[in-house]
């Protein structure tokens, strides 16, 4: 009698178990969020104007402030977690992160191992020049001096619409080419946002600002392969604030230009 009780009792926890790992199983992240009340957001700390530490040591930056809209739509309190480049899609694989807000762009490869919501902003390459310097496309280029770096997506996009006329100075690294601009050595450049970003918090002297696009890459949301019902969730959230001028307001903010026509 002993025996079969024991065994009785073995085989009742091992249903319950059984139960429990199913519920687990079943459980998708945006369960495990609205349980909580918490979403794991991984973010960048090192790419300004996307997300930075400011100097009151807290991450700051358009993503950092779409993260936390994200969050505040999603009824839960934000758990900002620094990621690099090189391990931002690992921390969804291994479900150390939710979500992925740090200037994502999709692509095929990616798109094989982790799914992305609509875009949310713009990642792109542009010309920038000083306020009182009249850029308002390519052709205003002609007979103008231009810094780029040599080789890079942004020296292929130039070449591609810079007048003949233009001074196209090529030099072999972004440092070589942001330090001919703010020495005054050409009256433009072309590169990333996050580069001119970064020049003009350093150098506000010089008063440059975006002049016009060369090449946009928007950045998406990423979600872990197959959690749908967050992805759909986000998209909601996404496209009211797209609706409403939200995004539109956090680009003019950070990027000095607006979002663009974003693909959903």
């Amino acid at each position: 009698m002993r025996f079969f009780r024991c065994s009785l009792s073995i085989g009742f926890a091992a249903i319950l178990s059984v139960f429990a790992a199913s519920e687990v199983f079943g459980q998708t992240a945006l369960d495990g969020i609205v349980r909580s009340k918490a979403v794991r957001i991984a973010i960048p700390t090192d790419f300004p104007p996307y997300g930075f530490v400011g100097s009151d040591m807290q991450p700051q930056g358009l993503d950092i402030d779409m993260a936390r809209l994200i969050a505040g739509k999603l009824g839960a309190t934000p758990e900002l977690i620094p990621v690099t480049t090189a391990n931002r899609i690992p921390y969804l694989q291994t479900k150390k992160a939710d979500l992925v807000i740090s200037t994502l762009g999709k692509n095929p490869d990616r798109e094989k191992v982790i799914d992305f919501t609509v875009a949310y902003s713009p990642f792109f390459i542009g010309v920038f020049a000083p306020k009182a310097t009249e850029l308002k496309g390519p052709e205003a280029l002609a007979g103008k001096s231009i810094a780029v770096t040599r080789g890079s997506v942004d020296d292929a996009e130039l070449t591609k619409v810079a007048p003949p006329t233009a001074e196209v100075r090529r030099f072999e690294d972004n440092n070589a080419t942001i330090s001919a601009f703010v020495a005054g050595q050409t009256q433009a450049v072309a590169t990333s946002a996050q580069v001119a970003a970064a020049m003009i918090t350093k150098n506000p002297q010089l008063g440059a600002e975006y002049k016009f696009l060369l090449k946009d890459s928007p950045n998406f949301i990423g979600v872990g392969k197959s959690e749908d019902a967050l992805r759909a969730k986000l998209n909601e959230i996404i496209l009211a604030a797209k609706a409403d001028g939200t995004l539109e307001a956090l680009s003019r903010k950070w990027l000095g230009r607006s979002t663009g026509d974003l693909p959903e």
